[in-house]
């Protein structure tokens, strides 16, 4: 048994240098892990649609004898899609859980923090500025200006609704005096 000489990376050759570097072949990061999971849900689509054309254009077995020898090219090629398209499944379901096993550890942030906040004036809010603000703080903190504005716009007509009164008693009263 011998192992691959790593002269390149400057690592002597010795009987952990393989096992390493067969471990680092095997660590795949999430992004990769994602990308390979997408190319076989295509892969996926791909195949279903191949089937679905074969299926169109294959005749179904009533009886008729007529260009067995097509049934049985089109019938094999079908079931040699449907072969790989189970694989295909297979090889999605362990990316798809070798990424969760991956993110097991990750506390999942919600939607609306991923959302960074943007200024009236077009500008966005950077970290040299501070901590970023996220919409839904956003969103809060206008709901509660609101709340407070509608407060204050009612008590300023109440004082209008006074004032108005105060003034017409104030004529009233001026207009009997005369």
């Amino acid at each position: 048994m011998s192992t691959p000489p790593l002269a390149a990376s400057g690592m002597a050759p010795g009987p952990f240098a393989g096992a390493q570097a067969q471990q680092a072949a095997r660590e795949v990061n999430t992004a990769s892990l994602c990308r390979i999971g997408q190319e076989t849900v295509q892969d996926i689509v791909y195949r279903t649609m191949e089937i679905f054309q074969l299926l169109r254009n294959m005749q179904l077995p009533n009886g008729v004898t007529y260009h067995t020898g097509t049934y049985q090219d089109r019938l094999a090629k079908l079931q040699d899609h449907l072969r790989q398209l189970s694989i295909l499944f297979r090889k999605l379901r362990l990316v798809y859980d070798k990424c969760n096993e991956n993110c097991g550890g990750m506390d999942p942030i919600p939607v609306e923090q991923l959302i960074p906040y943007v200024e009236e004036d077009g500008s966005k809010n950077d970290d040299r500025a501070g901590p970023p603000r996220f919409a839904s703080e956003e969103r809060r903190e206008i709901a509660e200006v609101n709340k407070k504005l509608k407060q204050k716009n009612q008590q300023l007509k109440q004082i209008m609704d006074q004032l108005r009164n105060l003034i017409w008693d104030i004529n009233a009263m001026l207009a009997m005096r005369s």
